[in-house]
């Protein structure tokens, strides 16, 4: 398939700025691919359609604060520094994104606050915009990453482009209540499940879970699993080749436990559902998944990228967000629920004012 498939008009008020007020209560578009079956339902009614003994698999990844800004030395030019991962524990070093770009080069020092506890230095150029750079500060460890993420902010995709909040602090308030906006983002682009740090962008589907919805799903006798993929930046890299084939995919850290391969076999034994919540968790699964449909465990990186036509072999339905033109995750949906459906799925949620993004909608597809 080629990248212009996957275009379609999305209006740019229909672009999520703003969680649901809950994180239940967003919509959710169900897709029976079967019967080719439309559902307009809320993210609260997803516990009824799953039974005794299904399996539910979720990402537990957790958002770190990657979003920093610092002070060029001398010029004092305003610097936005994007923490992609660190390197090097010890050494200080990490593997970042530099904006504007063309204003650091090696050996130039940034500032990141004002008494100059911690400020670093560019020992190398990996990409147009990549950096590495070396932390410098008398901070032991620990000490260090608890400062570097007090100064950093929620790395919120560049999508979402809010108006000041004095301009909408009425609709904000009647929806949040009194709530910081960035208190509510640091809350909110996180998800209940999240208790390993590395991610730098969140695994959206995984934002619609509440505590009370995973005890319907208990009560329901439902099975709850999670592997690890940290996500990266990768998600929002836009594709620049019409021939999907020739796209690379940037590498994500995966971790799958043999709990979670033994709870994909019973499901398997007992022809049960297996769901995947979001497209990272789907291709984590997809990339150790061997004869059978049966996973292996694993840590280690992914740089699979899926797209029409693909057999999936693990999963038989799939919960998501409604994604981006011209998005891997969109070409991930296209190839579980079949490209003319999807597309004609996401035209449907347009025409009925569904939102799109990270904090937007979801979608439910049932392949039973």
């Amino acid at each position: 398939m080629r990248l212009s498939d996957f275009k379609f008009k999305l209006p740019e008020e229909l672009i999520a700025q703003f969680p649901s007020r809950f994180r239940d209560d967003a919509r959710m578009l169900v897709l029976h691919t079967k019967t080719g079956e439309i559902e307009h339902k809320c993210v609260s009614d997803f516990a009824a359609y799953f039974n005794e003994g299904d399996l539910l698999i979720a990402n537990d990844t957790k958002v770190f604060p990657a979003r920093l800004y610092a002070k060029k030395e001398k010029t004092l030019a305003n610097i936005e520094v994007f923490l992609l991962r660190e390197l090097n524990h010890a050494n200080r070093y990490w593997d970042v994104l530099v904006d504007p770009a063309r204003k650091i080069r090696i050996g130039n020092k940034l500032f990141f606050d004002d008494d100059a506890t911690i400020f670093a230095e560019v020992i190398d150029n990996t990409t147009s915009r990549g950096r590495t750079l070396r932390f410098l500060t008398d901070y032991n460890n620990e000490e260090f990453i608890n400062h570097l993420y007090a100064l950093g902010t929620t790395p919120l995709p560049k999508y979402i482009k809010r108006p000041m909040y004095s301009e909408v602090q009425e609709e904000y308030e009647k929806a949040f209540g009194e709530y910081d906006v960035a208190q509510m983002d640091e809350e909110r682009y996180q998800s209940i499940f999240a208790s390993k740090v590395g991610a730098v962008a969140v695994p959206a589907a995984c934002l619609h879970f509440s505590k009370q919805l995973l005890k319907r799903l208990e009560i329901n006798g439902v099975e709850q699993g999670f592997l690890t993929s940290h996500v990266g930046l990768g998600n929002f890299k836009p594709i620049d080749v019409e021939d999907l084939t020739k796209h690379k995919v940037d590498s994500e850290q995966i971790i799958i436990e043999q709990p979670l391969v033994n709870a994909v076999e019973r499901a398997h034994k007992g022809n049960h559902n297996v769901c995947a919540v979001g497209t990272e968790v789907m291709r984590a699964l997809e990339h150790v998944v061997g004869t059978g449909g049966q996973i292996k465990s694993y840590d280690g990186w992914t740089n699979k990228f899926i797209f029409p036509p693909y057999d999936f072999s693990v999963a038989n339905s799939f919960f998501v967000n409604l994604y981006m033109p011209i998005s891997s995750q969109l070409m991930m949906v296209a190839s579980f629920g079949g490209f003319e459906q999807v597309m004609n799925a996401y035209q449907i949620a347009v025409k009925e004012g569904y939102r799109f993004g990270d904090y937007g909608d979801a979608m439910l597809i049932l392949n039973e």
